[in-house]
C-alpha cells in the first residue's frame, strides 16, 4: 500500500513543479524578448533616439510609444518579429512625422534620408538632401564618381521623387583616405550586425524603394547570408531586389531563390 501511495505523492510533486514553472519559464523568455530587442543593431543605430517601449507576454510582443517616421516604425517591429520565441508583435508606436503629407517636401526629404542610411555603398552621413516641388538635390561629399551615380539611383527611386540633381562633390586623395577611415569603422559594425536587424533592414530597404515597394518579397537571414523568396514580375524586378538587398549593411552574400511570375 506504501508504494502505490508513494507513486501518487511523485506524481503530484512533479506535477506541481511543471505548473509553477511553466510560467516562470514563459516570464524568462518574455524577459529575453526584451533585453535582446533593445541590444540588436537596429534599436541601438537607428532606433536609439526614439521613445520605444516594449511589453512582452507569452511570445506576443506589444510596441508602444513614439518614433520620428514610418520606416522607425516598421523597422521596429519587423527586428522584433525576427527574435527567437517571438509569435506576434503588435505595433501600435506613433510617428512623429504623421503630420507630414504624402510626397511633401518634407516627407520626401525624410524618405530619401532613410533609404541612403539603409545602404552600405554611399556616403548617407556626408550626404545633404534638399527638396523643391519634388525635386531633390544631393550636396556633401561621395567618395567617387560610381559612388556619387549610385547616390543619384537610390535617391530616385524614392516614391514621388521627379528629378534629382546631384552636386555632390568627388573626394581629392586626402579627403579620400578620411572617408575611407568612416568607410572601415562602418565596416566593422557592419560586421556585428545581428541578423534579426540584416532581416528588418533588408525589408525596409526594398520597400522605401520604388521599383521594389510593391514586390511580395520574404526575407531569411543566417549569419548574415540573406534568401530572397517571394515572386517577381520579371527577372529585372527580381535582379534589382538582390541588388538593393545586397547593398544593405551587415549582408555578406544574397541567395535570391524569387520566381518570376
Amino acid at each position: 500500500m506504501k508504494k502505490p501511495m508513494y507513486r501518487l505523492a511523485m506524481i503530484a510533486t512533479v506535477a506541481s513543479t511543471f505548473l509553477i514553472s511553466s510560467p516562470i519559464f514563459a516570464v524568462g523568455t518574455d524577459d529575453q524578448i526584451e533585453s535582446t530587442a533593445k541590444r540588436t543593431y537596429v534599436f541601438k543605430t537607428y532606433l536609439k533616439d526614439d521613445n520605444i517601449k516594449m511589453q512582452a507576454n507569452d511570445g506576443v510582443v506589444t510596441l508602444t510609444g513614439t518614433v520620428s517616421d514610418t520606416s522607425h516604425k516598421s523597422l521596429a517591429g519587423e527586428t522584433v518579429a525576427g527574435l527567437p520565441g517571438v509569435k506576434r508583435v503588435d505595433n501600435k508606436l506613433e510617428e512623429k512625422s504623421a503630420a507630414l503629407s504624402a510626397q511633401s517636401d518634407a516627407w520626401l526629404i525624410a524618405k530619401v534620408k532613410t533609404t541612403l542610411l539603409f545602404h552600405n555603398n554611399v556616403n548617407a552621413f556626408g550626404t545633404e538632401v534638399l527638396a523643391e516641388a519634388g525635386i531633390i538635390t544631393l550636396r556633401g561629399q561621395a567618395a567617387n564618381n560610381a559612388q556619387k551615380d549610385l547616390t543619384t539611383e537610390y535617391a530616385m527611386d524614392v516614391e514621388g521623387v521627379k528629378n534629382v540633381k546631384n552636386e555632390m562633390k568627388v573626394a581629392n586623395a586626402t579627403e579620400k583616405t578620411t572617408s575611407q577611415k568612416i568607410a572601415t569603422q562602418v565596416d566593422a559594425v557592419a560586421d556585428s550586425i545581428d541578423d534579426a536587424s540584416i532581416t528588418a533592414l533588408v525589408k525596409a530597404t526594398l520597400l522605401n524603394h520604388r521599383s521594389t515597394s510593391s514586390i511580395n518579397t520574404t526575407v531569411h537571414t543566417q549569419e548574415g547570408v540573406v534568401t530572397l523568396g517571394g515572386k517577381a514580375k520579371t527577372a529585372a524586378e527580381k535582379d534589382l531586389a538582390g541588388k538593393f538587398a545586397g547593398d544593405v549593411h551587415g549582408v555578406t552574400k544574397i541567395v535570391n531563390n524569387m520566381t518570376i511570375i
